[in-house]
Parts: C-alpha cells; structure tokens; sequence
C-alpha cells in the first residue's frame, strides 16, 4: 500500500515539476530578462546565465524535495570555478543539461536549433547568449571564441541522450572544438539509478523508486599535445574523442 501511495505521489510531482519547469521559462521570458535590457551589453549575457543557474538549482532543489529524485555531487566545487574550460558529460537523463548548469555559474551551452523557437524556453536561450547548432560550419569557432572570453562551455559529446545498454558514441564536434581552442577538458560522469528519463521514456514511464543522480566532477585533462604539428586536424580529433571514449566507458564501468 505504501509503495502504491509512493509511486502515485511521484507520478503526480514529477508531472507538477515538468509544468513548474515551462511555466518559470515563460515567466523568465516575458518578465525577467527584458530586464536586463537595462543593463550593460556586455553583461547581458553573463546575468542571464546566473539567473538561468540559479533558477536550475532552485528546481533541482524542488525535485528532491518532493522526493522524485536524490543528487549526489562529487567534486561539484570544480564546477563552481572553472574557466576557459570545456566541460563534456555523458548524457543519460533529460535533466542532466539542468542539473550541470545548476553547478556552474556561468555555463555557456550549445543548444538545440528548436529550442530558439520554444514558446517556453526560447527567450531563455537567447537571453543568454547560448551557441546555436544550426550553423556547422561557424560552430567550431562560436564555440571556441565563447571559450576564449573567460567562459565554461557545456558540450555533450554524444549529441544525444545515452542510449541505456549501448556503447558511448561520442561526435568529434568536441575534440575539435578542443583542438581549436586549445583549453583543457573537464569530464563529467553522470549515473542516474534507476535510469529515467531516457530518450525512449516519456516523463510519466517513472521508475518502481527515485532515482539517484551521482554527478561525479574528474580532474581537467590537458589538450597540449593532441594537436601535432604536420598531423592533419581531423586525425587528431579522431584520436581523441576515441580517448575520451575510452575514458568516460573505464569510469563508467568503475561506477557500475
């Protein structure tokens, strides 16, 4: 009986929190960052993106309360300070981009062409200068220059969420965007038990309990040397997202 009250406790605040989540995208939208018109250019951005983080917080916050999940950060103050660096993540749930970005500040993210148009989170992403994916052939540099100006840039190398089972495929837009930059990577492993909010389930297919977030923060690896003099860029970027493979497949199976 107990588990039957739990489990429909959670199926109603996890449907309450998703709305809570579009609902505060569109009260961001429509009343929050038009206030930022008034401030600086050149602040814009970096207010926009404190705001986004901590309204992440505050939900992710919202979400253990109401106890659909629990969040365990590991090494989360490396976040909290990193800059001029890129941050690569596996990606087995929805809601990692909204808990990374609650550990981080000052995040820039690359995001989606359709989320511009999003009636609820459009106005989010554009507020804070976001990297939009739509252009390929100037998303390197976007990306690079973002890095370059003091910034953390947020990039899952698989594209899209893992694929419960399967090996990582990660896609070399990130090894290049390395390469290009020339800032170090900061890894992050992310364990959600028991999976949810995979790419095949829809938020109401919850699991039998709350799942356990574990985000574990690695220390930054060093892209010197990667990129070799006489060494075709392409093939150097080959060979190192198959190192970060490598890698993020060890310390997943560590954390299995």
């Amino acid at each position: 009986m107990n588990a039957s009250v739990n489990y429909y406790w959670r199926l109603v605040a996890t449907g309450g929190c998703f709305a809570v989540f579009g609902i505060g995208g569109l009260v961001l939208s429509l009343f929050v960052f038009p206030l930022l018109l008034l401030a600086p250019a050149s602040t814009r951005a970096r207010q926009a993106r404190w705001v986004i983080h901590k309204s992440f917080g505050l939900f992710m916050t919202l979400m253990e309360r109401v106890g659909i999940m629990r969040l365990e950060v590991i090494g989360g103050d490396r976040l909290l300070t990193c800059r001029n660096t890129l941050v690569l993540a596996n990606h087995p749930t929805l809601i990692d981009v909204v808990a990374l970005v609650s550990l981080m500040p000052e995040a820039s993210c690359v995001v989606k062409r359709a989320l511009w148009k999003n009636p609820f989170l459009g106005g989010v992403v554009r507020a804070a200068g976001y990297v939009r994916n739509s252009e390929p052939e100037t998303l390197i540099d976007d990306c690079a220059s973002d890095l370059a100006a003091g910034n953390p840039m947020l990039i899952f190398p698989e594209g899209t969420r893992t694929l419960p089972g399967k090996p990582l495929h990660f896609l070399r837009g990130p090894a290049h965007i390395a390469l290009k930059s020339g800032m170090p990577i900061l890894p992050v492993v992310i364990v959600c038990r028991p999976t949810t909010l995979t790419k095949q389930e829809r938020w109401w297919q919850i699991p039998n309990r709350r799942f356990h977030l574990r985000i574990e923060v690695m220390q930054p690896i060093s892209t010197r040397g990667w990129g070799q003099s006489g060494v075709a860029q392409s093939i150097s970027a080959r060979k190192l997202t198959q190192a970060l493979e490598a890698y993020f497949t060890k310390e997943l199976e560590r954390n299995e």
